[in-house]
């Protein structure tokens, strides 16, 4: 990625940022910390890329939710044991 996809400018970095997502059962929501994003120096926008939040809508999908603390980090999160191999739900692919 080369440009935000907020305002187009160039001038972007890569940082990593705390995101609250829901479970895909719907019963709470987590705490991510350390979650990879980009941060446009012009817009002040820092968001996730597509690619990131697929993998991490994939990772909770493939996973033993309840098992997950309110509060966990990225890399934890995707360390996870998989239940399934892939995300036989996405059909995007």
């Amino acid at each position: 990625m080369t440009k935000c996809e907020w305002c187009s400018s160039e001038k972007i970095k890569p940082v990593t940022d705390k995101v609250y997502w829901e479970l895909p059962d719907g019963t709470k929501a987590i705490e991510i910390e350390g979650t990879p994003a980009v941060h446009c120096l012009d817009c002040q926008m820092t968001y996730q890329t597509e690619w990131i939040t697929k993998e991490i809508e994939d990772q909770l999908f493939l996973i033993d939710t309840k098992k997950l603390a309110k509060i966990i980090t990225f890399e934890e999160l995707m360390e996870q044991p998989r239940l399934l191999k892939r995300n036989y739900f996405d059909f995007t692919s």
